[in-house]
C-alpha cells in the first residue's frame, strides 16, 4: 500500500500525528515544565531588577535613568563579577556540555546537561537584570531545551525525536516569556530546524500553547510593547521599498559583529576575567546612556511610540549593537532577540525621523515598528517568525501589515544574498567549515594521504548525507564525520543511508550523526606493518588517519 503522503509539505512517510504516545506524554510534560520554569525566572528577574536599582513600581528603563550614576556603575561592574565567577564555575563544574542550543541541537543529538544548562539560564537571568546589554530569552529558551533533553533521555527517544522536542522546548521558553505562542512554535521551526515541513508543527505548537497557558499563572497576557493603532500610508510604503534593502545590509553587520564577539569569547586563563573589565565599560558608559543597561525592551518601547529624539537615536542605533556584542565577546550568557529588534526599532526610528523631514504623513512610531519587523527577520533568517512575532507582541500591526512585508521582505532577501548567517546559526557555520576542508600533504609510511575523500559536519541534515554520498554515482564512498572541533566523530557507509530501515523516524530532523558507525582510525604512531594488516581486513578498502594528540582527522590511506 502507498503510505506517502499528498502534502508536499510532508516530508515523512508517517502522517503527521503518527508520534508515539511517549512522544506526546514528553510534548505535554516539556510544555509545563517550561511554563513554569519561564515563571520562575521571570520572578527571579523583577526580583533583582528591583533590588539592584531600589524601584517597587514602575519598569526597569525608568528605575534605571532614577538611579544615581555610582549606583548603575557599581551595579553594573558587580554584574560582571557574577557573570565571571559563574561562568568559570560552570566550566569547571562535571557534567556534560550546557547551554548552546544550536550547539545541542546539531552537534550533540539534542543532548543538554538539564542541572547545568538551568544553572546558566539563572545566570544569565541574574545579568541581565542587573544590567547586561543582553536578551533575556536565552535563560527561559535554555531551560526549555534542557527539560525537553533530559525527558527525551529518560523515554529513550531516537536522537531526530529529541532534537525535535529540543527545539520545541527552546521555542516554548520564549513563547511563554513574552507571550508569544505561535511565535514561539515559528521560532522553534523556522530559526532552530530551519524547516516548516508539516510532521514539525504540531508538536512545535502544542509544546509553545501548553507553556504560553502555564506561564499565565505567573505573568501577565498582555502584549509585551503598547503601541497605538498606526495608520498606512504612501510614504511608509516607500520608505518600506527604500529601507528594505539598508535593513538587509544593516543586519549584515550586526550578525558579523555578533558572530566576531562569539570567536573572541575567552575559554582558559586570566581571560576569564573579561566580563569584569567590559561590564566596568558599559556601568561607565551608562552614565551618559542609561538606555544601554538591560535587554533593551524600555528602550524599544520607547522607540515605538516616538519618545526617543534624533540625536539620542543616533547614537543608541551605534552604541547599542556594541554593548550587545561586548558583553556577549566576554563570555556573559544571554539572549539576542530583544537585542536584535531594539537595533531595528532603532534603525527605522532614525531612519523614519530623517525621511519624515522631506516628505512627512507618517507617525516616526510607525518606522520603528517597520524597522524592527524588518532587521529581526534578516537578523533570524526567518521573515515569517518574525512578522508573527512583532504582531504578538505588538498586537497593533494588521494596519501597517503592507509596509511591514515590504520591508521585511527587502531586508530579508539582501541578507540572503550577502550573508547567510543568522545571530543563531554564526557559530554552526563556524564549526561546520571546520569539516569543509581536511585535505593535506602529509607523508605517512612512505606514502602520501590521499585526498580523494569527502568529509561532512556531524550536524548536516539528511538531504546533505545523500548530496555527498551520490556525488560520485560510480562507486559511492564513505562520508568520514566531522565534530564542532573538526575531530574525527565515525563514518557514514553508503549501505547505511541509503537504506529505508536506517531512516530516522523523524526525516525532517535527522542528521549526519544518527548514522554513524565507529570506524578503528589509523595512527601516525603505528607501523606500517600495522597499518597493511588493518587495510587487508577492511572491507571499504580505506581506513582514516587521525592525530592521537589532538584527535583531528588528517586524512584516509587505502589499501594498494
Amino acid at each position: 500500500m502507498d503510505r506517502s503522503s499528498p502534502q508536499p509539505n510532508d516530508s515523512s512517510s508517517r502522517p503527521p500525528f503518527n508520534f508515539s504516545l511517549r512522544f506526546w506524554i514528553i510534548i505535554v510534560l516539556t510544555g509545563i515544565g517550561t511554563g513554569i520554569g519561564a515563571g520562575v525566572l521571570m520572578l527571579i528577574l523583577r526580583t533583582v531588577q528591583h533590588a539592584c536599582f531600589s524601584y517597587h513600581t514602575g519598569d526597569f528603563q525608568s528605575a534605571v535613568e532614577q538611579a544615581t550614576a555610582l549606583r548603575r556603575v557599581v551595579v553594573v561592574s558587580l554584574a560582571g563579577v557574577v557573570a565571571a565567577f559563574g561562568v568559570w564555575l560552570l566550566k569547571h563544574t562535571p557534567g556534560g556540555a550546557a547551554g548552546g542550543v544550536n550547539d545541542a541541537i546539531w552537534f550533540r543529538s539534542g543532548q543538554l546537561a538539564c542541572v547545568k544548562t538551568i544553572a546558566q539560564a539563572i545566570l544569565s537571568i541574574v545579568i541581565v537584570a542587573m544590567g547586561a546589554s543582553l536578551g533575556r530569552e536565552g535563560a527561559p529558551k535554555q531551560t526549555g531545551a534542557a527539560i525537553a533533553s533530559k525527558l527525551s533521555q529518560w523515554a529513550g527517544l531516537s536522537s531526530a525525536e529529541t532534537r525535535l522536542l529540543v527545539a520545541c522546548g527552546a521555542g516554548a521558553g520564549m513563547a511563554a516569556v513574552y507571550n508569544v505562542p505561535l511565535g514561539g512554535a515559528l521560532f522553534a521551526l523556522e530559526v532552530l530546524l530551519g524547516s516548516l515541513a508539516l510532521p514539525l508543527i504540531p508538536p512545535a505548537l502544542a509544546t509553545s500553547f501548553i507553556a504560553t497557558a502555564v506561564s499565565w499563572l505567573f505573568l501577565s497576557a498582555k502584549p509585551t510593547y503598547l503601541i497605538p493603532t498606526y495608520a498606512v500610508t504612501g510614504t511608509q510604503i516607500i520608505w518600506a521599498i527604500v529601507f528594505g534593502p539598508i535593513a538587509g545590509l544593516a543586519s549584515v553587520v550586526f550578525v558579523r559583529l555578533i558572530i566576531r564577539a562569539e570567536r573572541a569569547k575567552p575559554h582558559r586563563g586570566i581571560a576569564m576575567a573579561l566580563p569584569v573589565l567590559v561590564f566596568i565599560m558599559l556601568g561607565l558608559a551608562s552614565i551618559w546612556f542609561p538606555q544601554l543597561l538591560g535587554n533593551g525592551k524600555g528602550v524599544t518601547q520607547l522607540t515605538l511610540v516616538d519618545q526617543i529624539s534624533l540625536p539620542l537615536l543616533a547614537a543608541l542605533v551605534l552604541l547599542k549593537p556594541l554593548a550587545t556584542s561586548a558583553c556577549l565577546g566576554s563570555g556573559a550568557p544571554g539572549g539576542l532577540f530583544t537585542p536584535s529588534l531594539t537595533f531595528g526599532a532603532l534603525l527605522g526610528g532614525t531612519m523614519g525621523h530623517l525621511w519624515s523631514g522631506f516628505w512627512p504623513g507618517a507617525t516616526p512610531g510607525s518606522y520603528a515598528v517597520i524597522g524592527g519587523a524588518a532587521i529581526l527577520a534578516a537578523c533570524m533568517q526567518a521573515p515569517l517568525a518574525a512578522i508573527v512575532l512583532v504582531l504578538e507582541l505588538t498586537h497593533h500591526i494588521t494596519t501597517i501589515m503592507v509596509p511591514v512585508l515590504v520591508a521585511v521582505a527587502g531586508a530579508s532577501v539582501t541578507a540572503r544574498i550577502v550573508d547567510r548567517r543568522s545571530v543563531y546559526s554564526g557559530s554552526l557555520h563556524l564549526k561546520r567549515q571546520a569539516a569543509q576542508d581536511q585535505s593535506n600533504d602529509t607523508v605517512l609510511w612512505g606514502r602520501p594521504l590521499s585526498k580523494d575523500f569527502t568529509t561532512i559536519s556531524i550536524s548536516a541534515n539528511y538531504l546533505e548525507v545523500l548530496e555527498r554520498l551520490l556525488a560520485n554515482t560510480n562507486s559511492p564512498r564513505p562520508l568520514y564525520v566531522l565534530d564542532g572541533n573538526a575531530q574525527l566523530a565515525g563514518r557514514i557507509l553508503p549501505a547505511r543511508a541509503l537504506h529505508p530501515q536506517a531512516l530516522p523516524p523523524v526525516l525532517v530532523t535527522g542528521a549526519a550523526g544518527d548514522f554513524i558507525e565507529p570506524v578503528q582510525a589509523l595512527s601516525p604512531l603505528m607501523s606500517q606493518a600495522e597499518v597493511i594488516a588493518r587495510l587487508d581486513t577492511e572491507p571499504s578498502g580505506e581506513l582514516p588517519v587521525i592525530d592521537r594528540k589532538n584527535g583531528r582527522f588528517l586524512g584516509i590511506v587505502r589499501r594498494e
